[in-house]
């Protein structure tokens, strides 16, 4: 039986009300105390953790790993090497696959690939329509009994409001939260950037905020109908903010998340045409950012993640209309987001970031996470606050490149990363 030692590190564990500076103890894979350590018999690992904050390991609830079908883009192996490299022990996959994970039998190979491939921990998410079309209801019950921990549509949006209804439904009956892309098509069009000056100027067809704040208004109202947990994905705009706190504030199961990208950036961006700033929701004005910052501040939003999203080179060298959405974010997200939220904006302090990725998440999706209670898996990771580095996409460990960032100079990152009491990556 293998045991770790982590010595002298901050110790922030937001599920127990931990922060201070002390020993972290690891044995046969699960949290430990000190006193199993001391009836060890095997040589016992001792990590140096001085300046270093000893955190939960990280769960980003929005990554698409592309298998199966696209793995030009990216695989389940690769995707999972970007996120130890960015810190995450867990990552939560999107259903927008070929075949798409709407059935039991794609759920089960994605978790065997995840088992066989990734050094992270692989959580499946099922689709909430057959092939994602909106129209028809995929296998709810069974999708949960295959083990997926929430259905999304992510990609797309259901934009039927009965068959939306009967899905919060049908996820409440099984136990699952309703993940959703809010996108409103008749109000969004064709439309590529931000509705606004930018997209004036460059002749871009608009993506207007309201497009976004209609459905979040519509989940509001479901999961006040239908008592059960609906969490916006990637908001953006400073109306939807306002609707998620206003109905948090009188008690609805409603919940959000934020993006580096919606936060580091805003649509000026675009004016070069670079489609490495496209991205769906788009990025918005200076007054959304102001607005998402904010929600962060007073925890209205209270997830944080990446929608990290691979393509390959080929697709994004095209035409800013042709190209497609999203970018890559495992590698960059942390220091992303230590850099604005903590050094830069000061609206957060760590605490609080290490909750919105540890017990935050845990919650939303009621899984066994996020905590360094003793009996807990024993996956950790090790943050340098300070440590200053410049993102280099050449280096980066995902399959594909697409990232705005490189160049970008940031203050904070994950030097190792922890899965089981084994370490599966570090600087």
């Amino acid at each position: 039986m293998r045991a770790l030692i982590i010595r002298g590190g901050r110790v922030i564990d937001p599920a127990n009300k931990r922060d201070e500076v002390g020993d972290l103890y690891i044995a046969d894979g699960k949290i430990a105390e000190k006193s199993a350590i001391r009836n060890q018999k095997s040589e016992i690992e001792e990590i140096d953790a001085r300046n270093l904050i000893v955190a939960p390991g990280l769960i980003d609830v929005h990554v698409h790993l592309r298998e199966p079908g696209f793995s030009h883009k990216e695989t389940i192996e690769s995707g999972a090497r970007a996120a130890a490299a960015g810190g995450f022990t867990t990552v939560v996959c999107m259903p927008n696959t070929s075949p798409t994970a709407d059935n039991p039998s794609t759920i089960a190979w994605i978790k065997d690939r995840a088992a066989a491939a990734a050094c992270v921990n692989v959580l499946p998410t099922g689709a909430i329509s057959k092939n994602l079309a909106g129209e028809e209801l995929a296998p709810i019950g069974s999708l949960a009994q295959a083990g997926v921990v929430a259905v999304t549509d992510d990609g797309q949006c259901v934009q039927n409001h009965e068959v939306m209804r009967r899905a919060v439904e049908y996820a409440r009956m099984v136990g699952v939260p309703v993940l959703d892309h809010c996108q409103d098509y008749n109000l969004v069009g064709n439309g590529v950037v931000h509705e606004g000056y930018w997209s004036t100027l460059l002749g871009l067809p608009g993506w207007p905020a309201m497009g976004e704040e209609a459905m979040v208004m519509r989940n509001i109202l479901l999961a006040e109908l239908c008592d059960h947990h609906i969490h916006c994905q990637h908001v953006t705009t400073a109306g939807s903010v306002r609707l998620i706190r206003e109905a948090r504030a009188r008690g609805v199961k409603i919940s959000g998340e934020v993006c580096p990208h919606h936060i580091a950036l805003t649509d000026e961006a675009i004016q070069n045409f670079d489609t490495n700033y496209k991205m769906n929701p788009p990025l918005r004005s200076p007054t959304d950012v102001d607005a998402l910052l904010e929600g962060i501040a007073d925890g209205t939003l209270s997830v944080l993640c990446s929608d990290h999203a691979p393509h390959a080179d080929f697709e994004k060298e095209v035409e800013f209309d042709a190209a497609p959405f999203g970018i890559i974010g495992l590698e960059t997200e942390l220091g992303l987001f230590l850099d604005l939220l903590v050094h830069k904006h000061r609206k957060i302090d760590i605490a609080r970031l290490i909750a919105m990725y540890t017990i935050e998440p845990a919650q939303l999706l009621r899984v066994d996470a996020g905590t360094l209670s003793v009996g807990a898996r024993a996956d950790v990771t090790l943050i340098d606050p300070e440590l200053e580095w410049t993102v280099r996409v050449d280096q980066f460990q995902s399959a594909s490149r697409n990232s705005p960032f490189d160049g970008w100079k940031i203050k904070g990152r994950a030097v190792r990363t922890i899965v089981g009491g084994e370490t599966v990556w570090k600087l």
